[in-house]
């Protein structure tokens, strides 16, 4: 029995001992989830780890190769051949003289080289592609780093809500506990208190779905850094450092150059391309020269007298002159022109349409400016305003229905502040945006 006993508690000992070791394995692993980020950390890390980024990276690898291959085909191409022959015993007759056919091995070298318009205007399409390619890249992480940002606003604007309704909510349960001390002893009616009640439960509700909408906005964060779904993030920038109210006019005031708008900037390499297609289907029409050097060395495998008729050095030239198509130059060369004016016509109305959104933005910032300082100076107003309410409330001076009625009147004010924060904010990301500016 005794040794019966004297083993259970090896076993507890032993399974307490793992259990304390697996805690802190997992608090350990808690402890590594947890990401303390800034908003340049949080943008960069996206930047890192999304997966479209990396494939527009690999887009403008895949669009240089591109280009040098084009370039290459107007560079000498050197290939090396070789052959082995055997004419089997046979034996070519010249009218009486046998001439022998043995078996023998070729080797040679042959250099080349091809020049004309259309090879010298594709690698010029091959460079525009590059570049194509690269404004496509900056603009996936301007999308990237601006989907961030937002998300992180949003979170920092979702945790001033959840505050702000929490510091309803425990007003509003003190106020609840002294009304029913009150009713309890006489003082109030039992009504006050279940007014309040619902007022405190609609609160709490409120509270519970601002939760679940930031939990919301930090798994989207978790997506766009490609973190695992239990992992932390502790936002480490503060609201009011972020929004830059002080900076916003130098936003409004800065001159637009569309030419630093990525988008204008694909319109404009895109007309570019037009441009040289057209002259591809142009130069199609144009004389092509092509010239090689051919060295030769012929090695028979016998004995015998034979007649070597391969010259081991052999030059040559061609050039070729298109002369008739059926009308199929003329059509592309029209095709292409139709297609740079559309290309054309794409690039002056971007231009048209980035100036018109530059000014509708610099409107939407200045009017959620202005809101934003409209709703603040209400919600300070109807907070002074409940404070007093409260006050009187629990000297006795103002019903409970005066009470829950400016205690709903906080609630909006604090919910109109609130989306005038977002309105202001994403007006501010917008602008940023259009100006490419980090």
């Amino acid at each position: 029995m005794n040794m019966h006993r004297i083993i259970s508690r090896v076993i507890l000992s032993a399974g307490a001992f793992l259990l304390c070791g697996a805690l802190s394995t997992s608090v350990f692993a808690q402890e590594q989830e947890t990401l303390s980020l800034s908003l340049e950390e949080a943008q960069q890390m996206a930047v890192d780890r999304n997966i479209t980024l990396a494939n527009a990276a690999l887009d403008v690898k895949a669009a240089k190769a591109k280009k040098w291959a084009a370039i290459a085909e107007m560079l000498p191409q050197v290939s090396a051949s070789g052959e082995y022959s055997d004419f089997l015993g046979y034996k070519m007759d010249l009218g009486g003289m046998t001439i022998a056919m043995p078996p023998y091995i070729n080797t040679g070298v042959r250099t080349s080289l091809a020049f004309g318009g259309p090879l010298f205007v594709a690698a010029q399409i091959s460079e525009i592609s590059k570049v194509m390619s690269d404004i496509n890249l900056k603009q996936s992480e301007q999308d990237i780093t601006t989907q961030v940002k937002t998300l992180y606003y949003s979170a920092l604007v979702s945790q001033e809500v959840l505050e702000l309704l929490n510091l309803n909510l425990e007003n509003l349960n003190r106020l609840y506990d002294m009304t029913m001390t009150s009713v309890r002893v006489g003082a109030a009616e039992q009504t006050a208190a279940d007014q309040i009640a619902v007022q405190v439960a609609q609160l709490e509700n409120s509270v519970a779905s601002n939760k679940r909408s930031l939990e919301m906005v930090y798994n989207s964060l978790r997506l766009q850094l490609d973190l695992d779904v239990d992992s932390e993030i502790v936002l480490t920038d503060k609201l009011e450092d972020l929004m830059a109210i002080d900076d916003f006019l130098l936003l409004l005031t800065e001159d637009f150059d569309v030419r630093n708008n990525y988008g204008y900037q694909l319109a404009e390499q895109n007309a570019a391309l037009g441009k040289k297609q057209l002259a591809a289907a142009k130069l199609a029409t144009t004389p092509t020269l092509a010239a090689y050097h051919q060295y030769s060395h012929k090695m028979y495998l016998s004995d015998e007298k034979t007649m070597n008729m391969t010259p081991p050095n052999m030059i040559g030239a061609t050039l070729t002159i298109p002369l008739f198509t059926s009308l199929k130059s003329n059509m592309n060369i029209n095709a292409a022109r139709d297609a740079y004016q559309k290309s054309l016509n794409t690039l002056s109305n971007t231009e048209k349409a980035l100036l018109v959104q530059h000014r509708q933005l610099c409107y939407n910032l200045s009017s959620a400016y202005d809101t934003y300082n409209a709703q603040l100076k209400n919600m300070d107003v109807t907070q002074r305003v409940f404070d007093n309410v409260s006050k009187k409330f629990e000297q006795g001076y103002a019903s409970a229905m005066e009470l829950t009625q400016s205690g709903t009147e906080l609630i909006g004010a604090q919910s109109n502040y609130i989306q005038a924060i977002l309105q202001f904010v994403n007006a501010q990301i917008e602008l940023e945006k259009l100006l490419n500016k980090k």
